[in-house]
């Protein structure tokens, strides 16, 4: 799901990549930001890449 995030994705585009519903791709992304203590997408795929997370 972070690799999604880092290359730019969309929820929807995500959802139909890992054939899962958009409301379960939003917990995941919600998920992620909280573990990675960061606010939204872009900062979480900023330190996905500077922590070499992906």
């Amino acid at each position: 799901m972070l690799r999604l995030i880092v290359q730019g994705l969309g929820n929807a585009d995500i959802a139909t990549r890992l054939g899962i519903g958009i409301k379960t791709v939003k917990t995941h992304v919600s998920h992620l930001l909280h573990k990675l203590d960061v606010s939204d997408r872009t900062q979480a795929a900023v330190r996905a890449l500077k922590d070499g997370l992906v």
